[in-house]
């Protein structure tokens, strides 16, 4: 049995294209894998705190030295991070947002990405991750195209981004399906999405 953690993160709610593919997704997974559970949470709706000074300090001292009002700042990330070390595969559903990630988005990476629970420094000064025998998709909406070799591709900042910081704590089996061209017509759309939703039952099929 697996479990997978499935996270949307558009704010749209039936308008959203990331969600109405991430829920296809996991709908026929769990048609053709009925013995896994599914973890949802929804980002763009229930939005997540943006780190602040009380974390910070609860971050870098020991749980023992907590005052209160330290170990509240520090709550909703230890459950975020406890969530997402129980699963064995990720579900993000993320639009592009100015070539990058939604800030809801940003701000849970901010809770989850958090020194001695899922990465270490080693003796070296060097990053070591603690997640690790995971496997993550990314699906993407997004208005435009950003393949390798084409102009827009420097202004791509999501894929790459994503890609270093959940490697950085030990996630880099990272598919991406990209439903792009959202903008560029009903004809592009269309080849899009009937791209992703394939390349999605492939997933199904061999992930």
């Amino acid at each position: 049995m697996t479990n997978i953690l499935h996270i949307d993160t558009s704010p749209r709610d039936a308008r959203s294209i990331s969600r109405q593919l991430t829920k296809e997704l996991i709908t026929n997974w769990q048609g053709t894998y009925s013995q896994d559970t599914v973890t949802y949470r929804d980002l763009g709706h229930q939005l997540i705190a943006p780190v602040d000074e009380p974390w910070i300090a609860a971050t870098f001292s020991s749980p023992e030295s907590h005052t209160p009002e330290l170990a509240a700042a520090i709550k909703i990330s230890d459950e975020l991070i406890d969530e997402f070390l129980a699963a064995e595969r990720y579900v993000f559903g993320v639009p592009m947002y100015n070539f990058s990630v939604p800030s809801n988005f940003k701000a849970y990476i901010d809770q989850i990405v958090r020194v001695k629970r899922t990465f270490v420094v080693n003796e070296q000064g060097g990053y070591e991750g603690l997640v690790t025998n995971k496997k993550m998709l990314v699906i993407t909406a997004r208005g435009g195209s950003y393949t390798q070799g084409t102009p827009a591709a420097q202004f791509d900042f999501q894929e790459p981004y994503i890609r270093a910081i959940f490697g950085l704590i030990g996630v880099t089996d990272i598919t991406f399906i990209h439903a792009d061209n959202l903008a560029m017509g009903d004809d592009a759309r269309t080849q899009s999405l009937e791209n992703a939703r394939q390349a999605m039952k492939d997933i199904v099929s061999n992930w």
